[in-house]
């Protein structure tokens, strides 16, 4: 047995960078940001395969490439996949043999390829009956994966039936003349994926087996409901997985994934009393005799990390006392330990519980971000990405060599960048916010800052409500406070990362004690700064809800000269209809519109319009469906009619995480037009601003 990563205990390790005659970070350096992503260690500890993202300017789109690297950083990493075509999702079989991962291919209907690993080189190659991504059996004899089947032929001879509802009463006099769409429930509209197939015409996914030889799949479940989150037992002949009676549903306000386990030798399916309402990420123990998986007690409820027993039950929680959010348990080799990640005060770590139960522990530390854990089948190599502040993502590795247990970093790829730009770190800071609440925030100093001099500051708020900001690095933040403002980001309550009640706390105060907390946030900032601020010059800006805040913002304070808002809500009523996402207002503001009527007018920016005066850039995608573009329509109507600076920004081609994964052309304009907005209004920290002094003052 590996010893157990407990007996770890890691520290930030990251490359020196020498800072001599470095520049600020540019809107275009994001074309030379490399991303490290989704390490998988082999099974012997000896190899890393992980994803590498560069971004081709010239061609406007991120590129994907699976390495490898040695874990006890005896070779340089190289490029495992082709360098002309996407890799991504690395996947080895337990015996390391093979490497599958997804690529699509000209010529091929299936986006799976397999490598062989026992050897470098060889090319890629597909095996007969895998049509999706597969999980491995423990002995590496079978392929599993979840499938929706082979597309009716009435779907493929008449290409309108999936846009066309089969419930429709209505006909038209020629359906294949007809181009539009025809829906009659909802949902009809998806984020990045623009008007979905009717309801009605949709196929659930079922699992199926396929011998790593390759032929004819046979299809292990079947039923009106998908099947989800599939998991091996070790010994191969059980198989557990994730089903929600609710998925068919047009209108539902709790899902209910619940757990099931299906016997592979007849297709024996079972259900798992776990005595939960949400059930996810089912991973079996060492020896088979229970499941560790994700449970909650329904929406809004606290997550924890559950086991039951494999033979029927009572289920146990091992994280009720924890307040932390914990990701998808896994087990270390002897069944006694359970793994998992969690956001914690704006890091992101690993931690464990004993599987008998006990105190949770926290197993990696720092000031960072780390994600994509992965261990070797003995549990003695730990591999991930950390990113900090400073740091782009680079992959790190834990042991990877008898008798090593220090952390090292496996890569380099950003290292010419760094060397080049003058990356700014921040101070962390912790204050009381309404109630006595603590609220942590940081500050980032102005590029080149001089103790004595006053400079501008701009405020950062994050979506979600319930996402977070923290020790990662942030583009965008980089290139403002180059721009010479000191750089102000927190968590008022809302954020997720400081327990389930914390989390929680705006449900039906949305624009409340949260924008209290802001406030208070610039107030401290101002202090700490011993009057380094220019309270003249400061600005706000923020995306999604940070969106619907900055907006709320500047219909209760003129103190800040400047505004960006970004795939914004402006107004709550025209938001509910047309937006992917009603269940979030369902739960967060105690009801529909028509049921909340005076809650959804109070909270809706629109209702405080005459109050805003503040010069506002709107930033909305046009495809966006979470936020649509109306809201940002609206917001820039009512403030030309009233005379306010105002300038509106649509982007083509994108959808509501433009600011993170866009289109890169569009996501560095949008950098710089938040730049230049800035610097128009606020000036920057050696330049006045151009627009005339004016504003300040007024509500607070």
């Amino acid at each position: 047995m590996g010893r157990p990563l407990l007996a770890f205990m890691l520290l930030s390790v990251g490359p020196v960078v020498p800072l001599c005659a470095q520049r600020p970070w540019q809107a275009t350096d994001y074309y030379r940001l490399t991303v490290v992503a989704d390490p998988q260690v082999s099974p012997d500890g000896r190899r890393v395969a992980f994803v590498v993202t560069t971004v081709d300017e010239d061609k406007d789109r991120r590129h994907n490439e699976i390495w490898m690297a040695a874990s006890d950083g005896s070779a340089a990493p190289m490029r495992y996949t082709s360098a002309l075509v996407e890799a991504s999702n690395p996947t080895w079989s337990p015996d390391g043999s093979l490497l599958a991962f997804s690529s699509r291919r000209e010529g091929s209907e299936d986006d799976v390829w397999f490598l062989r690993t026992t050897a470098p080189g060889g090319e890629a190659f597909q095996i007969k009956g895998v049509h999706a991504m597969p999980q491995f059996s423990r002995d590496t004899q079978w392929l599993l994966y979840g499938w929706r089947g082979e597309e009716p032929d009435s779907l493929k001879q008449e290409p309108w039936r999936n846009r066309v509802s089969p419930a429709a009463i209505t006909r038209g006099p020629d359906p294949k003349r007809f181009d539009g769409r025809v829906y009659t429930s909802i949902p009809f509209i998806a984020d990045e994926r623009g008007f979905i197939p009717p309801r009605e015409t949709r196929r659930p996914s079922h699992l199926y087996l396929v011998p790593v030889a390759g032929g004819e799949p046979r299809q292990l479940t079947s039923g009106p409901f998908s099947q989800n989150d599939p998991a091996w037992s070790p010994d191969g002949k059980m198989i557990a997985f994730v089903q929600d009676s609710t998925e068919w549903m047009e209108v539902r306000s709790q899902v209910r994934p619940r757990l099931y386990v299906v016997t592979v030798a007849d297709g024996t399916v079972r259900p798992l009393a776990t005595g939960s309402t949400e059930n996810t990420d089912p991973a079996w123990a060492p020896d088979g005799r229970a499941i560790a998986f994700a449970c909650s007690a329904g929406r809004g409820a606290e997550n924890d990390v559950c086991v039951v027993p494999t033979a029927g039950g009572a289920a146990r929680n091992l994280t009720a006392s924890w307040p932390l959010d914990p990701g998808a348990p896994s087990w270390s080799p002897d069944g006694k330990t359970i793994f998992f990640n969690a956001g914690t005060h704006g890091n992101v770590h690993l931690f464990s519980v004993a599987a008998a139960g006990g105190a949770v522990r926290q197993v990696t530390t720092g000031a960072r971000q780390l994600r994509g854990f992965s261990r070797s089948a003995d549990n003695r190599t730990l591999v991930y990405t950390s990113s900090d502040i400073t740091h782009p993502t680079e992959l790190y590795v834990r042991g990877g060599g008898p008798g090593n247990r220090a952390e090292r970093r496996l890569t380099s790829f950003n290292d010419s960048l760094l060397s080049q730009v003058a990356l700014i770190p921040a101070d962390t800071f912790w204050f009381q916010g309404v109630g006595g609440l603590a609220i942590q925030g940081w500050l980032m100093k102005p590029q080149g800052y001089q103790p004595g001099k006053r400079y501008p500051l701009v405020l950062s708020i994050h979506g979600g409500p319930h996402a977070s900001y923290g020790n990662v690095l942030f583009p965008e933040f980089q290139m403002l406070a180059g721009q010479g403002y000191w750089m102000l980001f927190t968590n008022p309550r809302g954020s997720s990362g400081y327990g389930h009640a914390f989390t929680f706390s705006t449900r039906g105060r949305w624009g409340m004690e949260d924008y209290q907390d802001l406030m208070q946030a610039v107030d401290v900032a101002i202090a700490r700064a011993n009057d380094g601020v220019d309270t003249t010059r400061m600005a706000v800006l923020g995306g999604s809800y940070g969106g619907f805040m900055t907006n709320w913002i500047v219909g209760h304070t003129n103190r800040f000269r400047a505004a960006q808002t970004d795939r914004s809500i402006y107004n709550w009523y025209s938001w509910y209809g047309s937006s992917d996402a009603q269940g979030l207002t369902d739960y967060e503001f105690l009801g529909e519109p028509w049921a909340s009527d005076s809650l959804y007018r109070v909270l809706s920016p629109m209702t405080y319009t005459t109050h805003m005066q503040t010069p506002m850039l709107i930033v909305h995608s046009e495809d966006d469906k979470r936020t649509p573009i109306t809201d940002g329509e609206q917001l820039f109507v009512a403030l030309r009619k009233r005379g306010v600076p105002a300038e509106f920004i649509r982007y083509p081609r994108s959808y509501h995480g433009l600011s993170r994964t866009g289109p890169p052309w569009l996501l560095v304009d949008r950098l710089e037009r938040i730049r230049t907005w800035f610097a128009h209004w606020i000036g920057t920290g050696d330049q006045p601003p151009a627009a005339a002094a004016g504003g300040g003052g007024g509500l607070r």
